[in-house]
C-alpha cells in the first residue's frame, strides 16, 4: 500500500513561520538582558554568573579596586564560588548567607582624627549654637576627654562609655527625625583631614565593592558597630544598600513625648506621642557585647565577619569557630601613611592577632589601589613608627 504524500507548505507561510520564531527568540533575549540589568535578577541566576566570573579568572571584574594580590581578593572569590555552587559540600543556602562588618576602621574612616560619633559629639558640646550654655559638666568633662585624644591619640579609660552617656543626655529630648537630621547635617561637613570629601564620604570604597559583591551574591549584611544605632543609621543612608533593621550598635533609651518618667509597663502610647531619644544610655556594643547582640537581633551564625580591632575580635571568633558552614574573618591593618592617617604599630599588632587566631589581614597600604577615590588628598601626615617586623611580613 502506498503512503498518502502529505502537503508541502506554501514558500511564503515557512517564510513566515521563520521571521514570527525569530522574533519571539529576540523578545526574549531582550528581556532577560534588561532582567539582568536591574537589581532583582534571581539568586541561582546570580550565583551562577558569580562564579563563573571566577573561574574566567575575572576577578578584577567584581573586586577591581583590589590588587591582583590583595589575600582577600582571592579568598573571597574562591569561597563564594564554592558556597554558591548546589552541587558543592560547602554550599550555604541564600537564607544562612550571613555577614557582620564593624563600622568605624573597617567600612569607612576612623581616626579623622577620632571616630565620627566622637566628633558629632564634641561638636555638640562645644560648637553647637543651639546648645551654647546648656552642656552639663559630666558633658564638658567628657569633651575635654575627647579633645585630648584629637590631640594625643591617647584614649582615657572608660571614654567609650563615657562617650556613651554623653551622647543619651546631649540629644535627650529630639525625636528620631530630628535625631537623624542633626547626624546627616554633620554627616555633610568636610572631613578635617582630608582635602575633597565630607565626613559622609569617607567610606572605603574598596570595602564598600566588597558589601556589594556579598549583595550580589544573595548575603544579608549587618553593621554591627560600637557607634550610636541611631548615629550609624543616618551616616550610612544612601551610602550602603540595607535597611536600618540591619543596623546593629550602641543603645540609649527612646521614650514617649509625653511618657514623663512613667514606667514603660504602665504608660500607654497616644496619638499625639511621638519616640523621643530618652536620655539615659543602655550599653556599649564592643567585644561580647556584639557576640550577644547577633544572637539577639540575628538569631543565627553568621559565616562572614569584618573588623578591624580589638573590639571586634569576639564577633570574629564567634563567626570562625564551631560553625556548620565554611566560614572566614578578614580583619583591616591601618598601614596606609600616604592616603589614610594610619598606625603602624597598631597595625602590626592586628598581624600578629590574626596570625594567632587564624584571621586574613587587609592592608590598606598593599591591598588597595584606591581609598577615597579620586581627588582626596590627605591635608597632614600621621606621626607613626618605623615599621615592625610584623607588619613587614604581612606586606
Amino acid at each position: 500500500m502506498h503512503k498518502r504524500k502529505q502537503p508541502t507548505a506554501a514558500p511564503w507561510k515557512v517564510a513566515t513561520g521563520v521571521l514570527a520564531l525569530l522574533l519571539v527568540i529576540s523578545c526574549v533575549m531582550f528581556a532577560t538582558t534588561a532582567a539582568n540589568n536591574g537589581k532583582a535578577a534571581p539568586a541561582e541566576t546570580t550565583a551562577a554568573v558569580t562564579t563563573e566570573a571566577v573561574d574566567d579568572g575575572a576577578q578584577a571584574d567584581v573586586l577591581s579596586l583590589w590588587t591582583d594580590n590583595a589575600p582577600l581578593k582571592k579568598q573571597l572569590t574562591e569561597y563564594m564560588a564554592k558556597i554558591t555552587d548546589k552541587d558543592s559540600k560547602d554550599f550555604i543556602p541564600v537564607s544562612d548567607r550571613i555577614a557582620v562588618f564593624d563600622l568605624d576602621g573597617t567600612l569607612c574612616c576612623e581616626t579623622d582624627p577620632v571616630y565620627f560619633d566622637y566628633r558629632l559629639f564634641y561638636y555638640r558640646v562645644t560648637e553647637d549654637p543651639d546648645y551654647k550654655g546648656k552642656a552639663s559638666a559630666e558633658e564638658l568633662e567628657t569633651a575635654e576627654k575627647i579633645k585630648v585624644m584629637m590631640d594625643t591619640g591617647e584614649s582615657a579609660e572608660g571614654l567609650a562609655v563615657d562617650h556613651g552617656k554623653g551622647v543619651a543626655s546631649a540629644f535627650k529630648g529630639m525625636t528620631l527625625d530630628e535625631f537623624d537630621a542633626y547626624v546627616k547635617a554633620f554627616r555633610d561637613k568636610p572631613a578635617p583631614s582630608y582635602e575633597g570629601m565630607t565626613n559622609g564620604q569617607a567610606f572605603y570604597k574598596p570595602m564598600l565593592q566588597v558589601v556589594e559583591y556579598l549583595q550580589a551574591n544573595d548575603f544579608t549584611v549587618y553593621v554591627v558597630s560600637g557607634t550610636d544605632r541611631l548615629i550609624v543609621r543616618g551616616l550610612v543612608d544612601g551610602t550602603l544598600d540595607i535597611p536600618a533593621s540591619q543596623v546593629i550598635g550602641s543603645d540609649e533609651s527612646l521614650v514617649a513625648l509625653n511618657q514623663n518618667g512613667e514606667d514603660g509597663l504602665t504608660y500607654q502610647y497616644t496619638k499625639d506621642d511621638k519616640v523621643i531619644l530618652g536620655g539615659d544610655f543602655l550599653i556599649k556594643n564592643l567585644k561580647m557585647n556584639k557576640v550577644s547582640v547577633i544572637e539577639q537581633e540575628i538569631g543565627r551564625q553568621p559565616v562572614l565577619a569584618f573588623g578591624n580591632s580589638s573590639g571586634d575580635f569576639s564577633m570574629a571568633a564567634f563567626v570562625t569557630n564551631g560553625n556548620q558552614y565554611p566560614s572566614a574573618a578578614f580583619m583591616l591593618c591601618c598601614d596606609d601613611l600616604e592616603r589614610e592617617n594610619g598606625n603602624l604599630e597598631k597595625a602590626a599588632k592586628m598581624v600578629t592577632s590574626c596570625t594567632e587566631n587564624g584571621w586574613t589581614t587587609v592592608s590598606m597600604k598593599n591591598d588597595w589601589t584606591t581609598i577615597y577615590g579620586d581627588g582626596v588628598t590627605k591635608k597632614q601626615p600621621a606621626a607613626t613608627e618605623a615599621p615592625t617586623e610584623a607588619l613587614d611580613k604581612a606586606a
